[in-house]
């Protein structure tokens, strides 16, 4: 019985990681009811390509908060993250206050505001990114990052071709991409799109780098259960599920 809370998570058509890597962090009395966003064109091969995606993304979403809302769910999780980082600092707000708005006044925790808090926690000021992303998606990413104060040392983009094709993305190249972006000058790893399956890659990572290396995923989940008061540390997941 979901007597904790019961969350609504919003994301993309497209996505198969989110749904198991959140069951598998999935404590007693909490519930996940998804809400699917229609996506008419998984492209995402070029900058363009991705903007019109996350355009289409905002012109169907509200189908999905409506469909998850029926289920009277306590609270909404993104379970996408480009369009939660998209105008740095101040867009990661207007699109909080615009999921609240759509959810008639549900709190909301999104990919990019799950990071800040992150970065607060663990006093990190130097980080190195991964993403799935275009360079458009990915100076989206350094604008917010920049903007909360944070200095991007390094990133990778992997620029995936499609939103489908993010989730065939192996666990050795997000390995292999996180130890590109490291370095002595490098505080903290972390890592956005959502549909990379890297949660439990950077938990594996923690153990070889012996610095905190953040999945998207992690962080949401985190964010969520410590903000409704869920403070079970789940082990598995890397520190920040564990520790804090």
């Amino acid at each position: 019985m979901a007597n904790r809370a019961q969350f609504g998570l919003i994301l993309p058509s497209t996505n198969t990681s989110v749904e198991a890597e959140f069951n598998g962090m999935l404590v007693p009395g909490v519930s996940w009811h998804s809400g699917r966003i229609f996506v008419n064109n998984p492209d995402l091969s070029t900058s363009e390509a991705m903007e019109a995606f996350l355009v289409d993304l905002r012109t169907e979403i509200k189908r999905a908060v409506q469909s998850v809302c029926h289920a009277k769910v306590d609270y909404l999780v993104m379970g996408m993250s480009a369009e939660t980082f998209w105008g740095g600092a101040n867009g990661a707000q207007e699109f909080i206050n615009f999921m609240s708005t759509l959810s008639d006044g549900l709190n909301v925790t999104t990919g990019a505001d799950s990071c800040k808090k992150v970065l607060q926690t663990y006093g990190a000021k130097r980080i190195g990114v991964i993403t799935p992303y275009q360079p458009v998606g990915d100076q989206q990413v350094i604008d917010f990052f920049t903007q909360i104060g944070a200095e991007v040392v390094a990133l990778q983009g992997m620029k995936c071709a499609t939103a489908t094709s993010i989730a065939d993305v192996t666990v050795d190249e997000i390995k292999d991409a996180f130890r590109k972006v490291d370095g002595p000058d490098v505080d903290l790893l972390i890592q956005a799109g959502t549909n990379l399956l890297a949660a439990k890659a950077c938990a594996e990572l923690e153990e070889e780098l012996k610095k905190p290396v953040i999945a998207i995923n992690t962080a949401t989940v985190w964010h969520a259960y410590r903000t409704n008061g869920i403070k079970d540390q789940i082990k598995g997941w890397g520190s920040l599920l564990e520790k804090y």
